[in-house]
């Protein structure tokens, strides 16, 4: 019988968790949820914000988190998926994450449309 140590078990537990965090969605529909998320964003900012279709005329391309979700109580972080889109054709799909730690309880979900 082999023994397992306690280091061998949490590399093996911490490889399990990074493979599985590195799927790519293939056979998934999360790019058409995506799309239709950013796509109603984008609608809604034109229609609140109508100073916002000039500018998007005028850039290059916009990246756009239509749900970003930010968590925290002490330790706190942050994730999102988003679209990159030129000339109003999808070319990629992106993902934002981000921790912190410090004074803070809460939750909240945003949007975030970045032109350039």
């Amino acid at each position: 019988m082999t023994n397992i140590s306690r280091r061998t078990a949490l590399l093996g537990v911490g490889a399990g968790m990074t493979l599985a965090a590195c799927g790519n969605g293939i056979g998934s529909n999360g790019a058409a949820t995506i799309d239709a998320r950013a796509t109603s964003t984008t609608n809604f900012m034109y229609n609140n914000f109508p100073g916002t279709r000039d500018l998007a005329s005028k850039s290059t391309g916009m990246l756009i988190m239509p749900v970003v979700t930010e968590v925290g109580l002490g330790i706190g972080g942050s994730f999102g998926r988003g679209v990159l889109r030129i000339n109003d054709s999808t070319v990629d799909y992106y993902s934002a994450a981000s921790g912190s730690a410090g004074l803070q309880i809460g939750a909240q979900q945003y949007s975030h449309v970045l032109f350039f």
